[in-house]
């Protein structure tokens, strides 16, 4: 019996844009894993760890784990982190790679500066103890261009005008692109 090709759903983009909130509509809607690094790190905070380079790193590691092992069963997986740099994103690529996944790329943006603002200074923090980060921060984080195709998704839309082209990017039915 063949099983089915995963999907490895990568959402990227800095905090406060949207990407949780979609990440949620697009893991139930495809019946995936839904993987956020945020939460991760904040259990290892709650574990007693101090917050450090280290945590942040070990919840990217901690979810390509989770992922891994979803994807070994054919199962499909929504990544929900910043996934700024291009460490984060070769191992999402090696992942897809390794168990023949479909990789689809969400890059989601808050093209009003105003509006990204006012999200992130009105946020609560989402993960205790997982601070919610600063508009500083979030302006100093670290963020490359992406050197593949990715569907570009604007935040402020609603999630139910951007969702059906989502899917039908993730079922291969859609190119990359402004979403």
């Amino acid at each position: 019996m063949t099983q089915p090709t995963p999907c490895l759903v990568v959402l990227a983009g800095l905090p406060g844009v949207g990407k949780s909130t979609l990440a949620r509509e697009v893991a139930r809607a495809l019946g995936a894993e839904w993987l956020r690094v945020d939460t991760i790190e904040a259990s290892l905070l709650k574990a007693g760890l101090a917050r450090s380079f280290e945590t942040g790193l070990a919840a990217y590691v901690v979810a390509r784990d989770l992922a891994e092992d979803r994807l070994s069963l054919a199962g499909d997986v929504v990544i929900d982190a910043v996934n700024g740099v291009e460490p984060a994103r070769t191992m999402w690529r090696d992942l897809a790679r390794t168990w023949g996944a479909r990789l689809c790329i969400l890059e989601v943006t808050c093209p009003d500066p105003v509006e990204h603002r006012r999200r992130v200074e009105r946020r609560e923090a989402a993960t205790p103890p997982l601070p919610s980060p600063t508009w500083e921060e979030v302006l100093g984080r670290e963020y490359v261009p992406w050197t593949e195709p990715v569907l570009s998704v604007d935040g402020t839309r609603p999630v139910a005008e951007t969702l059906p082209r989502v899917l039908r990017y993730c079922a291969g039915q859609e190119p990359a692109g402004p979403a």
